[in-house]
């Protein structure tokens, strides 16, 4: 079962399930999330922070902190 999300496929469905456990599933959710946050979660890695955060910016928007 995939979860749904609106982030895109760059980051991988391991990524995405994962944040998808923990209640992030649109890119408002990151924004009131930090990059250390995100990195405590398991299975979502540097790679996966540095595109959404790139997503986040294509946005005007940013994670805290």
């Amino acid at each position: 079962m995939s979860a749904e999300s609106e982030f895109t496929p760059r980051i991988g469905a391991v990524a995405r399930r994962e944040l998808a456990l923990h209640g992030i599933t649109a890119y408002d959710d990151l924004t009131v999330r930090s990059r250390a946050e995100l990195l405590a979660i398991h299975g979502v890695g540097p790679k996966a922070v540095r595109i959404l955060a790139e997503e986040l910016a294509a946005r005007g928007q940013s994670f805290v902190g």
